[in-house]
């Protein structure tokens, strides 16, 4: 006597919940090229040498989180890294040269962020400009402005507040940078937002058809341009203090 098979449906149903190859691709790449380093290495997997990676990536995980909600909305930004350095100098600028304090500089680095963003929404939701030539031109002028503002100099002797996340405290044999710490909570923070939230959801929903998603009541238009303006003018904000925090811990 035969066995009964699992239903079809059954299975279709479980092969469907796999990731596809695309989809676990850059998992595989970055298992492979670990499992190098350590062949190479044995010190690789040490929790000092992490920690390091961590502080070193951090500015650009930060920028990443921001630069995810744009893509799951089908859209790109080019122009967020050089806005982080605008917001940064302009933080930076305030707090040394002007004396202004610490707080205010970092509420007008937020600032200065947002309205970056803002620009890019405003130009891609309302004019209906391509948000590729939009943020490749806001890009140059965020360059222009950040190498006219600051002479094409650093800035040194930063506020102790402003440096905040550059400091560190001892988990086992490595030391640990509060900016770490930040980034992994943003993360955290995120990928709660996407999976369980309403808002979340309409990212995604967003992206995978817009005409579908107005149907649904949800205004594009209102979502790009929060998107673009709050999202990415905060975390570029946050990524501004963790980069001038990593040039501390650097030192």
């Amino acid at each position: 006597m035969s066995t009964p098979s699992a239903p079809a449906g059954h299975s279709r149903h479980f092969t469907d919940r796999l990731p596809s190859l695309a989809e676990v691709s850059p998992l595989i790449a970055l298992v492979l090229t670990c499992a190098f380093l350590i062949s190479q290495n044995s010190r690789f997997l040490s929790f000092q040498n992490l920690s390091l990676i961590l502080q070193q990536t951090m500015v650009v995980a930060v920028i990443a989180i921001g630069q995810t909600l744009i893509v799951l909305t089908a859209d790109i930004d080019l122009s967020c890294g050089m806005v982080v350095a605008f917001g940064s100098i302009i933080m930076t600028k305030f707090a040394v040269t002007l004396g202004v304090p610490p707080i205010v500089a970092i509420l007008c680095g937020i600032a200065a962020s947002t309205l970056f963003g803002a620009l890019n929404g405003v130009l891609i939701t309302r004019i209906k400009l391509p948000a590729f030539i939009v943020t490749l031109g806001t890009l140059n002028i965020a360059f222009a402005l950040t190498q006219i503002y600051s002479n094409a100099e650093s800035v040194s002797n930063l506020p102790d507040a402003i440096m905040f996340f550059g400091n560190t405290f001892r988990v086992g044999p490595a030391e640990v940078t509060y900016g770490t710490v930040l980034t992994l909570l943003m993360y955290l923070a995120t990928w709660f937002v996407l999976r369980d939230t309403g808002p979340g959801r309409h990212l995604y929903a967003l992206g995978n058809n817009v005409e579908a998603a107005r149907l649904m009541g949800l205004s594009s238009q209102k979502i790009l341009l929060s998107i673009t303006a709050v999202v990415l003018g905060g975390t570029s904000l946050l990524a501004d203090e963790d980069r001038s925090s990593a040039h501390c811990s650097a030192r």
